[in-house]
C-alpha cells in the first residue's frame, strides 16, 4: 500500500507541476495585454491526462475525476454560502501543501468561473465517476436543487443527456467515510491522524478498492450496502427504512427522478437483488462490513437523551453538510483554544462556543471523538479549577457529562485528577448544581458520598423544579436520587436515620414521591428511600398513601432482581399500616387492580419461588389467594432454620388484626388490653401518638371503628378456619420458643386470635385451640411477673372460661389462677368478672375480692380538724381548720410530711386540683381563694381571689369556680373578675361539678343540676319536710359515669342514692343504717365516711353487697377522704385532727 500510494503522490505531482505551467502562461498572457481591450481567450482546461508511465493512468484517473468535481479525498465540498463555493485543492493523502500558485488549500472563485470550469472539464472528459447513468437525488431544499439546475443548464447543449445526469450525481454524491474519521481527530493529533486515515480510506469508500461492493448494491439515499432494498414503481431502489424517513416527511415522490408516486405504500423487499447481495458478501467478506447507527452499542444509563452524532439516512443530509463544513473550522478553533491559550477569557469563550456547537450541531455530525481527547478534557477540568464565571462553569459540567455519559474513557481521565473531582464536589455543594449529574457519572463509592457531606445538597436537587436546571444527558434529579439510594442501601443504621429524618423535616418526600412515576432504576431507589423515611417516621406513611401512583410500582415488580422485589413488597406492606381503616381498604383494592397485570398472582408466583428468609409477603393483598398466603405463613413460622421469617410472620399476623397509629405501630397489643380492662396503655399510646386528638379519653370516629371491626372479624374467621386451625398449630410451637422477640409476637397472636374466638361463631374450632393453647396460657398466667403479659393470658383464657368443657379443664389450676386474680382485680376489671364467675356459689366471694390493709395514721390535732383531702401526682394535701395547708409524700414512704404553710387566716375548707395546670385551688373561711403551683417541689400561693363571702365546698372547672356561701344559693366565679348568685331559693350544703353542669345537694334533702351555660335549673329529688323536727341535708354528692351519688341520713332506710344523670331517675340505692358525711368512688366501690369514724365500702355494681368496714380507732367524724389516681389508696381526714390512709390489696 504504501508503495502505491508513493506512486499515486508522484503522478498528482506530475499532473499539478504540469498545470502550473500552463496557468503561469495563461496570467502571463493577461499582465502583457493590461488593460487593452483584447478579447482573451478562455483559460486553459486543467491538464489530468496521464504523464509519463502507462501504469500510472488508474491513479491519474481517480485524481481527475476527483478534481473536476470538487471532491477532497473522494468526499464532495457543498457550496459554503450562497453565491460562493469552496473549492479544496489537497494532495491525495489528506495534507495540506504550502501556499504556492496554484495554491494547495481552500480558495473562493465565483460560481461563473466554476461554471465554465465544470463545463470545459466535462466537455474534455466525458467519462462520468458513476459507471451506470442515474438521475440526481431531489433535496430536501428547494434552492439547492435549482442551484444545481443552474449550473448544468452553463454547460454546452451539445453534451449528452446521459453525461449531464452522472455530474449531478457525483455533484450530491453523500460524504465517505473520510469526513467523519477527519472529523474525529483532535486539534493536538490532527496533522498526525490525517494521513493515516487517508490510507484507510483508499480501501474503505465505496468508490474503489477491490472488495467495494458494485453500485446497484449500494442505496443513494444512505451510501450503504442494501439491508432490505425495494424497488419503486419508478424503477429506482432504495433502502427501505430511507425511503420511509423520505416519505414520512411528507414527500410523495421519488428521490432521483422527481415523479410522483401512486401510491406511498411500500412494497415487498426486492429479494432477488437481496440475494445477490448476500452472495456477493460470502464471496467479498473484507468489504461487506456495515454497522448501521441504530446498532451501535446502547448506554445503559438511566433517561439518557442521547446526542450521539450519526451518519444521515435522510436526502436532505448533503445540505447539513454544508453547515458542518461551514463551522468545522470554528470548533477546531475553539478547541485549540482551551488546549492551549493562556488567557483564561479566551478558554472562557472557548467552552461556551464548544457548548453552543454541541447543543446545535446536525446528527450527522460526530464531534464526540474530536472532546473526548485527554487533552480537551484537561482542558475542561482548568476550566472549572480556575474560572469564576457561572455560566462557563456550567458549561463546562455540562459538556464533561456529555462526553462521559457516552465515552467511559473520559471518566478515566477525570477520576486521575483528584483536584478536578474535589472541585467538581465543591461547586456541587456552592449551588452548580447541574454537577450532581457529572459526580453520578464518576461512580464514588458509597464511603466517598458520604465523605462528600452532601446529603443537603442533593436533597435541594431533588426539590429543584427541572426547568429552572439545564437540559442534560440525565436528569440532575434522577441522579440525586440514585446517589441517595445508594447511600441508604449500604450504610449504618445511624446514616440511614439521619438522612431520612432530614429528608422528612425538608419535606423533600413530596417530591421523593413522584420519582415513583419516573423510570425503573430510580422508581426502585425512590421506593428504597421512601420505605426508610417510613420506618424511620411512620406518621409520613400517611403522606405517601395519599400522593403515591403505586401503579408504576406494580409494574416495576415484574422487572425488579430478587432484592427489588422483595424492598417493593415491603414498601407496599408499611404503606398499608394506616390509622384509618377506611383508607387501608382503598389502598389495598389500588395494590389489587391498579397494575397492569394481576397483583394477585403476580405475589402468588413470588411466594412460590421467593427464598425463605424474605417470605412471607403481605397476605392481605391476596384476597383471592388467601389460603396460599396463609399457608406461607405457617411455613414461615415453623422453618426454625430463618428465625428472622419466624418472626416476620408472626408480626404479620399480628398487623392483621388492622390496628395502627398515626406512626404505622401496631396497637394489637394495647387494643386487647383495653379490651381487657387495662386501658391506660392504650390510651397512653394514642396520647403520644396523636396528641391534639385526645382530651382524657380518645375520641373513635365510629364509621373508621364499624370498619377495622368488620375487618377483624373478616382476617381472624380466615385464620382460624384455614384447615381447621392449623395455625394454632404453629403459633403454639413459637409460644415454646427460645427467643423471646418470637415468643411475645406468637403469644399476642394467639392472644388475638383466641379472643376472637369468643366473638365469632363457634364451628368446633375454639376445642383445637384449647388444646393447642390452654396450659401454655395458664403458664404464663400464674409464672409472668409482667402485669400486661397476665392481662392478656387472661383475655384469652375468658374465651375458654365461657365453655363448659374449658372451665372444666381449668379446675386442677383454680387455686393458683383465684390467687393471682386477688392481686390483679384492682388492675384489670376482667380478673374481677372471671374471680365473680370462677367463685360463683360461694358465700364469701365478695369479700374476697376486696381487701384493704391500714397503711399509716398521722395526728395532726395540734392544726385543728381535718377538714379537706386533695391527690395531685405523687402529693397529699391537707387542709385544716386553723388555715394550714400541708403536703405530704402520695408514694413509698406515704404520708411524709414534705412541706406546712399558712396564708389563709381561717379554716381552709376545700381543696380541688386542676389537673391540665398543674394548680391547686383552696377555699376558706378567711373569704378568700388562694391559687397555688404544685408542679415544682414546693407549694407557692401564685394569685388570691377576694370572694366577698365566706367559701365552702369548693369546685373548680376551666375558668371559672363555684362555691357554697355563707346564706341561701351557690356563687360562680370567673377568673376575670366577675361573679353570680344561682340558685338562690336553695340552702345548698354541698357541690359536684360534670361537664359543664352544677349539682347542688340542699338542706331540705333536695337535688339540683343546674347547666352554667344557660343558667337553667333542674330538680332530681325534691325536698321534705323536716322528720320529727330534724332536717335530713345532703351530707355528699358525686357525679361518674353518667350516675349521680347523693349521700344523707339513713332515716328512709337508704343512706346513698344514686339516680341517672340523663332522666333523673332513681336506679339503685345503698341500704346503710349510718349517717353518711362524705363519699368517694372509683371504678368497683364506693367508700362511704360516716359519722360514728367509720368507712364502710360497697360493691358498685352489686350494690347490695357490702364488702368491708375501716375502722378509725375513734369515734369523731370522718370530714373528707380521697383516692388516688390508681384507686389503690385511700386517705381520710377525721374532725380530732387524724389523716389514715388504706392501702387497696
Amino acid at each position: 500500500m504504501k508503495i502505491q500510494e508513493k506512486g499515486l503522490e508522484s503522478i498528482y505531482e506530475e499532473v499539478l507541476d504540469e498545470n502550473c505551467k500552463v496557468f503561469a502562461k495563461y496570467f502571463k498572457e493577461l499582465v502583457t495585454n493590461g488593460d487593452d481591450n483584447r478579447i482573451l481567450t478562455t483559460p486553459p482546461s486543467v491538464i489530468l491526462k496521464e504523464l509519463g508511465k502507462a501504469d500510472k493512468s488508474d491513479a491519474s484517473d481517480e485524481i481527475s475525476k476527483m478534481e473536476e468535481l470538487g471532491f477532497k479525498n473522494g468526499r464532495y465540498n457543498p457550496m459554503r454560502t450562497e453565491g460562493e463555493r469552496l473549492v479544496e485543492f489537497l494532495s491525495f493523502n489528506g495534507t495540506r501543501k504550502p501556499m504556492s500558485s496554484p495554491p494547495s488549500y481552500p480558495q473562493r472563485v465565483s460560481p461563473e468561473t466554476i461554471k465554465n470550469l465544470d463545463c470545459r472539464r466535462l466537455t474534455a472528459f466525458p467519462t462520468s465517476l458513476n459507471s451506470d447513468p442515474e438521475p440526481e437525488p431531489e433535496l430536501s431544499l428547494e434552492d439547492n436543487m435549482a442551484s444545481s439546475a443552474a449550473s448544468s443548464s452553463s454547460c454546452s447543449e451539445s453534451e449528452a443527456e446521459i453525461e449531464e445526469n452522472n455530474r449531478k450525481m457525483a455533484l450530491f454524491e453523500p460524504p465517505q467515510s473520510e469526513t467523519q474519521k477527519q472529523k474525529q481527530a483532535t486539534v493536538a493529533d490532527f496533522s498526525r491522524t490525517s494521513s493515516e486515515h487517508s490510507m484507510a480510506d483508499t480501501d474503505n469508500s465505496l468508490g474503489g478498492g477491490k472488495h467495494n461492493p458494485p453500485k446497484d448494491f449500494v442505496c443513494p439515499i444512505t451510501s450503504h450496502i442494501f439491508d432490505d432494498p425495494v424497488t419503486l414503481e419508478t424503477g429506482q431502489t432504495y433502502e427501505r427504512r430511507a425511503i420511509e424517513e423520505w416519505l414520512q416527511r411528507g414527500n410523495s415522490t421519488c428521490p432521483i427522478t422527481r415523479q410522483k408516486l401512486n401510491c406511498t405504500q411500500l412494497p415487498k423487499s426486492n429479494y432477488v437483488l437481496k440475494r445477490l447481495i448476500a452472495t456477493w458478501k460470502e464471496q467479498n467478506p473484507a468489504g461487506s462490513v456495515y454497522i448501521p447507527p441504530e446498532t451501535q452499542q446502547k448506554k445503559t444509563e438511566p433517561s439518557l437523551e442521547s446526542k450521539k452524532v450519526t451518519s444521515s439516512t435522510s436526502p436532505d443530509s448533503v445540505i447539513i453538510q454544508t453547515t458542518i463544513d461551514g463551522t468545522i473550522s470554528e470548533l477546531r478553533l475553539a478547541i485549540t483554544n482551551l488546549c492551549t491559550s493562556e488567557i483564561l477569557n479566551e478558554s472562557e469563550m472557548a467552552v461556551l462556543q464548544i457548548k453552543r456547537f454541541w447543543q446545535e450541531a446536525a446528527v450527522e455530525f460526530d464531534i464526540q471523538s474530536m472532546l473526548s481527547k485527554p487533552p480537551v478534557i484537561n482542558g475542561l477540568v482548568e476550566i472549572l479549577l480556575n474560572s469564576a464565571d457561572p455560566l462557563v462553569l456550567k458549561a463546562a459540567i455540562f459538556l464533561l457529562s456529555e462526553l462521559g455519559s457516552r465515552d467511559k474513557g473520559v471518566i478515566h481521565t477525570l477520576t486521575r485528577a483528584d483536584s478536578g473531582v474535589e472541585r467538581i464536589v465543591a461547586l456541587f455543594k456552592k449551588g452548580l448544581l447541574e454537577a450532581i449529574v457529572l459526580i453520578y457519572l464518576l461512580r464514588p463509592s458509597t464511603m466517598n458520598l458520604l465523605e462528600m457531606d452532601m446529603v443537603e445538597s442533593l436533597l435541594t436537587v431533588i426539590k429543584k423544579k427541572e426547568d429552572d436546571m439545564l437540559k442534560m444527558c440525565l436528569k440532575p434529579k434522577t441522579t440525586a436520587v440514585l446517589l441517595l439510594g445508594q447511600i441508604f442501601a449500604s450504610s449504618e443504621d445511624s446514616i440511614i436515620s439521619s438522612i431520612a429524618n432530614a429528608i422528612i423535616s425538608t419535606k423533600a418526600i413530596e417530591n421523593m414521591i413522584d420519582s415513583l412515576q419516573a423510570e425503573q432504576t430510580e422508581r426502585i431507589a425512590a421506593v428504597g428511600i421512601l420505605l426508610k423515611c417510613m420506618l424511620e417516621d411512620g406518621k409520613c406513611r400517611n403522606t405517601v398513601a395519599e400522593k403515591a401512583e403505586l401503579a408504576p410500582v406494580l409494574d416495576s415488580f415484574l422487572s425488579a432482581s430478587d432484592g427489588e422485589r422483595f424492598e417493593i413488597v415491603q414498601f407496599l406492606y408499611e404503606i398499608v399500616k394506616l390509622n384509618r381503616r377506611t383508607f387501608n381498604e382503598q389502598i389495598l383494592h389500588i395494590i389489587k387492580d391498579g397494575g397492569a397485570f394481576s397483583t394477585t398472582h403476580i405475589f402468588l408466583n413470588y411466594l412460590q419461588v421467593t427464598l425463605p428468609d424474605q417470605s412471607p409477603a403481605e397476605p392481605r393483598k391476596m384476597s383471592i389467594y388467601r389460603e396460599e398466603a396463609i399457608e406461607s405463613l405457617i411455613s414461615s413460622l415453623r422453618n426454625s432454620e430463618f428465625p428472622a421469617a419466624q418472626i416476620a410472620a408472626a408480626e404479620t399476623i399480628v398487623s392483621l388484626q388492622g390496628r395502627f397509629t398515626v406512626s404505622g405501630k401496631s396497637l394489637t397489643r394495647s387494643f386487647l388490653l383495653k379490651q381487657a380492662g387495662l386501658g391506660k396503655p392504650y390510651q397512653n399510646l394514642m396520647r403520644m401518638e396523636q396528641p391534639g386528638k385526645l382530651s382524657g379519653e380518645v375520641e373513635e370516629n365510629l364509621e373508621e371503628e364499624r370498619a377495622a371491626e368488620e375487618w377483624e372479624r373478616r382476617m381472624a374467621f380466615a385464620l382460624v378456619s384455614y384447615d381447621f386451625g392449623l395455625l394454632f398449630e404453629a403459633l403454639a410451637e413459637g409460644l415454646r420458643s427460645r427467643r423471646t422477640e418470637l415468643r411475645s409476637a406468637c403469644f399476642v397472636s394467639a392472644t388475638w386470635l383466641v379472643h376472637m374466638l369468643g366473638i365469632l361463631p363457634d364451628t368446633g374450632i375454639r376445642s383445637a385451640a384449647r388444646v393447642c393453647f390452654l396450659k401454655l396460657l395458664i403458664e404464663i398466667f400464674t409464672s409472668s411477673e409482667d402485669i400486661e403479659n397476665k392481662v392478656l393470658s387472661l383475655l384469652a383464657l375468658n374465651s375458654f372460661i365461657k365453655d363448659p368443657e374449658g372451665l372444666h379443664d381449668l379446675t386442677s389450676s383454680m387455686k393458683d389462677i383465684k390467687k393471682d386474680l386477688r392481686e390483679l382485680r384492682k388492675s384489670s376489671s376482667l380478673a374481677f368478672e372471671i374471680l365473680k364467675v370462677l367463685s360463683a356459689g360461694h358465700d364469701s366471694s365478695t369479700a374476697e375480692l376486696w381487701t384493704h390493709n391500714e397503711l399509716v395514721q398521722v395526728d395532726c390535732s395540734e392544726n385543728g380538724e381535718v377538714l379537706a383531702i386533695a391527690f395531685y401526682n405523687d402529693k397529699i394535701f391537707s387542709g385544716h381548720s386553723d388555715g394550714t395547708i400541708k403536703v405530704w409524700t402520695g408514694k413509698g414512704s406515704i404520708l411524709h410530711l414534705i412541706q406546712e404553710i399558712r396564708e389563709h387566716t381561717k379554716a381552709v375548707t376545700s381543696l380541688a386540683v386542676l389537673q391540665p395546670g398543674e394548680k391547686l385551688y383552696s377555699g376558706s373561711l378567711d373569704r378568700t381563694e388562694r391559687v397555688w403551683s404544685v408542679g415544682n417541689e414546693s407549694l407557692t400561693c401564685v394569685q388570691v381571689h377576694d370572694m366577698k363571702d365566706q367559701v365552702n365546698n369548693l369546685v373548680v372547672a376551666n375558668g371559672i369556680s363555684c362555691f357554697v356561701p355563707q346564706g341561701a344559693g351557690v356563687k360562680v366565679h370567673s377568673w376575670n373578675g366577675g361573679s353570680k348568685l344561682l340558685n338562690p331559693n336553695k340552702h345548698v350544703k354541698c357541690l359536684s361539678l360534670a361537664h359543664g353542669k352544677l349539682y347542688c345537694g340542699c338542706h331540705d334533702s333536695s337535688i339540683q343540676e343546674i347547666d352554667l351555660t344557660t343558667g337553667t335549673a333542674a330538680t332530681i329529688q325534691h325536698g321534705s319536710r323536716k322528720l320529727l323536727g330534724k332536717a335530713n341535708p345532703i351530707h355528699a354528692i358525686q357525679v361518674q359515669n353518667g350516675l349521680v351519688y347523693s349521700a344523707s341520713s339513713p332515716l328512709d332506710g337508704a343512706a346513698v342514692k344514686i339516680w341517672n344523670a340523663s332522666n333523673y331517675d332513681l336506679v339503685g340505692s345503698l341500704p346503710s343504717i349510718l349517717e353518711v358525711r362524705c363519699m368517694a368512688i372509683s371504678s368497683d366501690l364506693i367508700y362511704m365516711g360516716c359519722k360514728a369514724g367509720s368507712v364502710e365500702i360497697w360493691d358498685r355494681k352489686k350494690q347490695q353487697s357490702r364488702v368491708e368496714i375501716l375502722q378509725t380507732g375513734t369515734n369523731d367524724k370522718v370530714l373528707c377522704m380521697a383516692l388516688n389516681a390508681n384507686e389503690d389508696v385511700l386517705v381520710i381526714g377525721t374532725s380530732t385532727g387524724q389523716i389514715q390512709a388504706w392501702g387497696l390489696s
